[in-house]
């Protein structure tokens, strides 16, 4: 039987518009379902849900239309981390916040949680001059916070967790140009602005790539100083100007081979800190000398990753520098210590009440200029993913090499010290005014003089295997085994260092951190696991306690002299979670608990007359708590989010009070870490004009109540629980994406924590409500 060529035309058309109508069918469902954002987690690319750790990922586009500009931004939207402005190196600044995971806090000794840009550590120590390096969010392809001990796989340091700044890789096939630009006004403030532009350039097909950006912004100020009579000197001090560049060069000569250079430079210029006097009106504060900063970060780096075969080898080679110019207001604590020194009239001296007075009033500045630089090493060698006809086995190994410097000098001139003595007729070299004075102990108005060289060497072997006993069950065994040595020299002198210092001390460790894991999945879109990790920090040397001028402070503690070194310290994690896709994807829900053992914590004794510290091991700990995140698409075009987390982090025993540490007692509340946190976030997407699409978006944070201290006595002892507010909505037309958006929409302006420094009692808010507009283009 023939067909006739006419009859086919209808029968062709019904196929093509049955098959045009499954693609549009396919593609509304693909919109409808929820994106997987593959991570580096275990250092090869995966879906997070086949992951045995509590993991959150965020794509660098979701943070921008979040207006997510920095880590305490972050802290707000990702369970159980949090940051302190840190006590000990001036509050509420650029470059001094601490990052705390899982209630794993610590001020003192090495950091608890790992900072890396992309296969770069910048993890720097908690010395009392500057806190965590803090990339900013520029040409990221995403951001994965990894909570629980990584020391497996990323090393000392990374107690509580890491967190991973992932940067966009140049695209060896397409060009794009894409710009961006933000303007906001601040209520009671200035105006910020944010404009970036980055460009891809394939420069040989499928072979060579070049990607740049460049970014320039300004957080506005909030701050006014004011003289004794309460009459503005200057506003808005604490704006905070930042650039960033990037560049990179992906060079890929066969199938097999890629070679990818890249650089990235980024200066933070704060005029002050973001820090007021809680005695005075809102947002007010009065200082004799202003505190700005200059924080200078470069890092280069060379990833070279070669597939050959049955494995693929990784190599980084890496190097960072940070240069960290600071000044903080030593006022109340410099002048007015020297001031006690004096002899007065009144108990048989030689000083009259009014020198002594003067002194006490005098301006005075601390000038820290810190430079830390490392070179790092790291080769890897990695399997193939799980494949049933390639056996049952997995495996990663690798080795680190890592060699850290960090220099610190500083200098407190007590601005008209010597002018002062001379207009009263005294010579401040005078042992008889000044007990233990010694000539040109004052040079140039100075009194304290310290230079500080740390230097950190690290060599390791780490490796992972995965057993599959079936291909939905498998076990991991990974271990680290790691040698650091750490030194401190020192030198300082003058008269407020005492009989002054020049000594060195060297540290030695070892540690073996293994890690164990099951995991299951139960369906292909449903698993289970638990898991078993050791986390452990360096030990080192501390800064030297001179025991003429601390001498009440050590006396009270037990101790004639402070300790040298202090030693690591280890935990152990235990977790279970389950991570979960429902309803074609249009659903998630990941929940974990975890149980941490902390054992010998570094943590910070301060001597509050002299207004030293010294670190010391003292006590134990243990943080147990869980987390909760949930996706939904329940409607085309509406994504809602959640995610909390609540962690109980306290001292299990009384150490750390015999050590001299103010509080420190059994079942104190660890400080710095928020009992809860959460966060619900709501977005809509529709089409209005028929063409163009749109979206509106609001988002709620809530962070619980903590302890800024573990001293009682302290104002920063209670920090009360606080939420945020924010709403935005946008238009995209063509190549071009407008949006309007309100941050801390109702204005909050809780005071959430009180750092102190020496006897300076700071007060920290958020920033006032600020209503901006944003513009980008992709070309």
């Amino acid at each position: 039987m023939k067909i006739r060529p006419h009859a086919a035309i209808p029968f062709s058309l019904a196929v093509l518009t049955s098959a045009i109508a499954q693609i549009a069918w396919a593609q509304e469902a693909e919109q409808d379902q929820i994106a997987v954002v593959k991570v580096s987690a275990q250092k090869r690319m995966e879906d997070p849900n086949k992951v045995a750790m509590s993991i959150t990922a965020l794509r660098g586009s979701e943070l921008q239309a979040e207006h997510v500009k920095d880590i305490t931004d972050l802290t707000r939207t990702v369970p159980n981390i949090s940051f302190t402005a840190a006590t000990g190196n001036g509050g509420a600044g650029p470059g001094t916040n601490n990052i705390e995971i899982r209630g794993i806090s610590s001020a003192a000794g090495a950091a608890t949680v790992g900072i890396y840009l992309g296969d770069i550590s910048m993890t720097v120590g908690n010395v009392y001059t500057m806190g965590a390096i803090e990339p900013k969010f520029f040409d990221i392809d995403r951001v994965e916070v990894l909570r629980g001990p990584q020391a497996t796989l990323y090393g000392a340091s990374s107690m509580g967790g890491t967190i991973k700044f992932v940067p966009i890789e140049p695209d060896l096939k397409d060009h794009e140009l894409s710009t961006y630009v933000e303007a906001a006004g601040m209520k009671r403030g200035s105006v910020s602005y944010s404009a970036n532009a980055v460009a891809n350039i394939p420069l040989v097909a499928n072979t060579l790539a070049l990607r740049i950006g460049v970014q320039s912004q300004r957080a506005g100020g909030f701050i006014d100083q004011v003289d004794g009579d309460g009459k503005v000197i200057a506003r808005n001090i604490n704006k905070v100007d930042d650039q960033e560049t990037r560049v990179a060069l992906k060079w890929k000569p066969n199938a097999d081979l890629s070679i990818t250079p890249s650089l990235y430079y980024q200066v933070v210029k704060a005029k002050d800190i973001a820090a007021f006097d809680p005695a005075l009106p809102r947002y007010q504060v009065q200082k004799q000398v202003r505190e700005p900063s200059d924080d200078k970060l470069l890092a280069p780096n060379v990833a070279i990753n070669w597939e050959m075969g049955a494995a693929d080898l990784t190599s980084s080679t890496s190097y960072f520098q940070r240069k960290f110019d600071r000044t903080q207001n030593g006022s109340a604590y410099n002048s007015y210590s020297l001031s006690t020194f004096l002899t007065s009239t009144d108990d048989g001296g030689l000083a009259p009440p009014a020198l002594i007075d003067a002194v006490a009033g005098l301006p005075s500045a601390v000038y820290l200029n810190n430079q830390v630089r490392q070179v790092s090493q790291e080769f890897r060698l990695a399997s193939k993913p799980y494949a049933a006809e390639r056996g049952p086995w997995t495996w990663l190994a690798g080795t680190y090499f890592s060699n850290q410097h960090t220099n610190i000098t500083e200098n407190d001139p007590i601005f008209g010290v010597n002018a002062t003595f001379k207009r009263f007729g005294f010579d401040p070299a005078d042992p008889a005014i000044l007990p233990g004075a010694f000539p040109n102990d004052f040079p140039g108005d100075n009194s304290f003089a310290g230079a500080f060289h740390y230097r950190e060497r690290q060599r390791s072997l780490f490796g992972e295997v995965n057993y599959y006993f079936t291909p939905t069950v498998h076990a991991t065994i990974g271990a680290r085994y790691l040698t650091a040595e750490t030194t401190l020299s020192q030198r300082n002198g003058l008269y407020l260092a005492g009989a002054g210092n020049n000594t060195s001390a060297e540290q030695s460790s070892k540690a073996f951190t293994p890690k164990y894991a099951l995991t299951w999945e139960v369906s292909p879109t449903n698993t289970i696991y638990t898991s078993a990790a050791k986390g452990f920090r360096l030990g080192g040397s501390n800064i030297y306690v001179p025991p003429t001028t601390c001498a009440a402070d050590l006396a009270e503690n037990g101790i004639d002299k402070a300790p040298a070194t202090y030693a690591s310290d280890s935990l152990w994690s235990y977790e279970v979670g389950s991570k979960s896709r429902f309803l074609g994807n249009r659903l998630s829900i990941n929940a974990n608990a975890f149980y941490v053992n902390w054992k010998n914590i570094q943590q910070g004794v301060y001597l509050p007359t002299c207004a030293y510290s010294y670190n010391a091991n003292a006590g134990d700990a243990t943080s147990r708590g869980v987390e909760l995140e949930i996706q939904a698409r329940p409607l085309p075009g509406l994504s809602l989010s959640a995610a909390g987390g609540y962690v109980k982090a306290e001292l299990s025993n009384d150490k750390g009070l015999k050590n001299g540490i103010v509080g420190a007692v059994a079942g104190a509340q660890i400080q710095g870490v928020p009992r809860y946190n959460a966060t619900f976030n709501a977005r809509y997407n529709f089409v209005v004009g028929g063409d163009k699409q749109a979206y509106v978006m609001a988002g709620m944070q809530w962070v619980g109540s903590s302890k800024g201290s573990l001293n009682p006595e302290q104002l920063d002892y209670a920090r009360p629980s606080y939420h945020t507010a924010d709403i935005s909505a946008g238009l995209s037309f063509e190549r071009y994406t407008l949006t309007a958006y309100v941050k801390n929409a109702f204005d909050n302006d809780t005071i959430i924590q009180r750092p102190q420094v020496a006897s300076i009692v700071q007060a920290y808010r958020l920033a006032p409500r600020s209503i901006g507009m944003s513009l980008a283009a992709s070309f």
